[in-house]
């Protein structure tokens, strides 16, 4: 099923596809914690001009995730497209999420999860496959 967003005009346009293929990754991905007993406690907020894809707790830990979906690994996997620029914009992101937030935590981590969306089998089954990198990097590496 292909979503619809609203266009600018008034109309109506179909999601370009690589925008729903990361919707969709990251649905799953929220699910996937949650059923692991995270509390997501945000998922697509802006902090510091940048957008972390979801905000989750486990205990006193806040966890900072990005969420990258590919259908191959063609070009290698989806974790790979978190490089040191993109750990720099998520470090900041923390950073301002956390003093708006007035966040209090005894911990926080970055996580990464890459998510590989196969085509359907013969079936029609998805072939989805989700991968957790916990603490893929820390605010050290994302730092300036």
């Amino acid at each position: 099923m292909t979503k619809k967003v609203k266009h600018d005009r008034g109309g109506v346009r179909p999601r370009a596809p690589h925008l729903a293929l990361g919707a969709e990754g990251e649905e799953r991905a929220a699910r996937f914690l949650a059923r692991r007993g995270y509390r997501i406690v945000g998922r697509n907020v802006r902090a510091g001009g940048v957008e972390i894809d979801i905000v989750a707790r486990r205990g006193a830990c806040i966890v900072f995730v990005e969420v990258k979906t590919r259908r191959s690994r063609r070009f290698g996997g989806p974790e790979e497209a978190v490089g040191p620029a993109k750990q720099r914009r998520l470090v900041r992101a923390a950073g301002a999420w956390l003093r708006d937030h007035d966040a209090r935590a005894r911990s926080t981590r970055f996580d990464v999860i890459a998510v590989l969306a196969a085509e359907p089998d013969r079936a029609g089954a998805s072939r989805w496959q989700i991968r957790h990198i916990r603490a893929a990097f820390d605010a050290s590496q994302g730092g300036d």
